[in-house]
């Protein structure tokens, strides 16, 4: 690729922004021109903005530390430099909402990492390996929003990530009933070991909200497009139990799956590896 895509970074100095920034460093696709926070951030360079807050391993990205962070409200500003923008704000769903649209109506394509979105119904949610063709029903919230380039697609929840990948090459086979146990790291509550001690040798047995996600968000992948609308999959049915466990980074699952129909052989030919 000859042209880096200009990216702005909304909710940059949080968690999930700081993975974003460290991510894109140095990334042949995508160059970091802009990072927005909250009024508490705003005017500062990133190193400062980050200071006794960076909960990563590896070092903050050196090309950024003087970069000044900019209000997320400062949307016309933020928009005029880039190209799209990856949304983590740590916000109440309503206003992420009402940001995200507001970015989208600037014409400004928003990849959100956010769930406030993933059940608005034109709203695509996507794995691309399974379901780009929900790609489709932005068209229908361009109609929606007004807009010619500017849009929304999220990603799901992080956890359903590790099994639904493994499931949908058998989705032909018809898969009824589905009993998940994630086991999810501290990261995926934006946290690590040094601001949650209480973690260490922990486990907690419930994670409010992620057993409905794990329940409901896969049938929304294996749905399809109805007029203005993504309709989830009646099937399978998901039961799911969701762990915190003390692990940093990475989420694991135990799935047991039953099928409609017998899997007696590999369809497919693997070739031997010599």
């Amino acid at each position: 690729m000859d042209k880096k895509f200009k990216v702005g970074v909304i909710g940059g100095t949080g968690f999930v922004g700081q993975r974003f920034v460290t991510l894109l460093q140095d990334h042949p696709w995508f160059e970091v021109v802009c990072i927005a926070a909250s009024e508490r951030s705003a005017g500062k360079t990133y190193s400062e903005a980050i200071k006794g807050r960076w909960k990563l391993n590896i070092p903050a990205p050196p090309k950024l530390e003087n970069m000044v962070v900019k209000n997320i409200n400062q949307v016309d500003e933020i928009t005029e430099q880039v190209d799209f923008v990856f949304c983590a704000v740590d916000m109440k769903k309503d206003e992420i909402k009402a940001i995200e649209e507001m970015y989208a109506k600037t014409e400004t394509p928003v990849i959100s990492n956010n769930s406030a979105h993933r059940w608005t119904p034109d709203v695509p949610m996507v794995i691309p390996e399974i379901n780009p063709e929900h790609l489709e029903i932005i068209e229908k919230q361009k109609e929606r929003l007004g807009t010619k380039r500017g849009f929304i697609a999220v990603k799901p929840n992080c956890s359903i990530q590790s099994y639904v990948p493994a499931i949908h090459p058998l989705m032909s086979y018809q898969p009824q009933k589905i009993i998940v146990s994630t086991y999810q790291a501290i990261s995926g509550a934006g946290k690590g070991f040094k601001d949650w001690p209480e973690m260490e040798d922990n486990v907690i047995p419930y994670i409010g909200g992620e057993e409905d996600k794990s329940e409901n968000e896969p049938l929304r992948i294996w749905g399809f497009i109805k007029g203005n609308e993504i309709v989830k999959a009646e099937k399978p049915i998901i039961s799911a139990q969701c762990y915190r466990v003390p692990v940093s980074d990475g989420h694991m699952a135990s799935v047991a799956v039953s099928f409609n129909t017998w899997i007696t052989k590999c369809t497919k030919t693997i070739p031997q590896i010599l």
